[in-house]
């Protein structure tokens, strides 16, 4: 009776997206039950920094983003299911054509309005976890009109954006019928690097105040860094990232010659100049062993092959007979590739993320052979762990799933082995 409604691929498809959520969602359950399991006890790598009463803050913690996250991914599934297979999005493509907007007018109308939709059903779901979790446990420190003016700005400069790209897209399209998709991949490479070039200067000063290190001292330590491992890393700069949570970072932005160090005010309070250049150095790390440059790479391969598929599948309607849904616009067909992608991209992830770790254990030994000190490099990274109340206890599937780092314990280990004569 459901096949007389439904296809058989559509089945199918909803099958597999099913148990890919089951699949990542059990994950998420086991990683808990192991924390609770054998998180009542601190690693004895982390005893001196981490004390034993912080493990039932990591629990509570972990535990309610957890619960959170499950509930949040279910609520998107529904949602998802729902606007494909439920009507909506045949709906809303009939709405769309209805106006007989031109080509490229009625396209970023399209994905202007579903991206405002998408972002209001988002709300309820962003200041739950915002003023409710993280408030919780003590990393809230934004308040509800910093919360609504980040909104607004992330809102529309990322409509601003969609607008950018969807217009050029589609102009690509009625330019170049039978190649649009290769130029198209061309414009959102080229696209992707403005951004990444403009976005320290105009984007994030939008959301943050950035001041040079008062800490003069430090600023020399880390330009004397800088100068021993051939990188001109442009400024060294304070982010108040404290106006909004108590969690710590450190990192590198942007590219080319605008390339500077942002070392959030949360981080500068908690550790000493040793620790901080090692983690800058682990930056340093990442620039140098060209983690960035091959990501990029990797990404635009996804983006080739993705790009190449919508050429072959948007044509006719054979994106509309899998789904068994009445679709026949450029963007709705994307919709409906996007959900396709979605499952096949799955399998891929828990590789992806076996190559970031590899990344990361690569920028620990450069860091180590920058600096000779991997005492500093351990205690930073269990600073960040305990500030941050991180889990000390992941499941090996959920590591697999999930991290894009080594977990701690594994990491620190690793550090504390590294001898002398990997030293630069």
């Amino acid at each position: 009776m459901l096949a007389e409604i439904i296809p058989a691929t559509a089945l199918l498809l909803l099958a597999a997206y099913a148990l890919m959520i089951l699949f990542s969602h059990g994950a998420t359950l086991l990683n808990l039950r192991h924390m609770r399991m054998h998180g009542t006890l601190v690693p004895t790598e982390l005893g001196r920094i981490i004390p034993s009463q912080t493990l039932s803050r990591i629990q509570a913690y972990e535990s309610d983003k957890a619960r959170f996250g499950i509930g949040a991914s279910l609520f998107d599934a529904v949602v998802t299911v729902v606007f494909i297979f439920g009507g909506v999005l045949a709906w809303y493509d009939g709405w769309i054509r209805s106006f007989d907007l031109p080509f490229i007018s009625g396209g970023v109308l399209f994905v202007f309005l579903l991206y405002s939709a998408g972002e209001v059903l988002d709300i309820p779901l962003a200041l739950y976890r915002t003023f409710r979790i993280e408030a919780r446990h003590g990393f809230n420190t934004m308040t509800l009109r910093l919360w609504i003016l980040d909104f607004v700005k992330s809102t529309l400069i990322s409509l601003a954006l969609l607008a950018v790209v969807s217009a050029g897209v589609l102009w690509l399209m009625q330019s170049s019928p039978g190649y649009w998709w290769f130029w198209a991949w061309l414009f959102l490479l080229c696209f992707s690097l403005f951004v990444m070039y403009i976005a320290p200067h105009i984007i994030e000063p939008l959301f943050n105040k950035f001041e040079p290190v008062k800490d003069e001292q430090l600023a020399g330590e880390i330009a004397a860094m800088c100068e021993k491992a051939g990188v001109h890393a442009g400024k060294v700069q304070k982010m108040d990232a404290s106006r909004r949570s108590r969690h710590s970072n450190a990192y590198f932005t942007g590219i080319g010659r605008v390339k500077r160090i942002v070392l959030f005010d949360t981080l500068l309070a908690q550790m000493t100049h040793a620790e901080i250049l090692s983690v800058l150095a682990h930056e340093i790390g990442h620039w140098k062993k060209r983690h960035i440059f091959k990501s990029i790479v990797l990404m635009q391969i996804f983006s080739f092959a993705g790009l190449s598929a919508a050429y072959v599948l948007v044509q006719g309607d054979t994106l509309g007979q899998l789904f068994g849904v009445e679709v026949q616009t450029f963007m709705g067909k994307c919709i409906l590739l996007s959900f396709v992608g979605g499952i096949v991209m799955f399998p891929f992830r828990p590789l992806m993320l076996a190559w970031s770790r590899h990344n990361e254990r690569e920028a620990d030994r450069f860091s180590f052979a920058l600096t000779g000190d991997n005492e500093s490099m351990a205690t930073s990274l269990i600073k960040l762990s305990r500030e941050n109340l991180s889990n000390l206890y992941p499941h090996p599937l959920y590591v697999a799933l999930h991290y894009s780092h080594p977990p701690l314990v594994e990491r620190v280990r690793a550090i504390r082995s590294f001898r002398k004569d990997h030293l630069l």
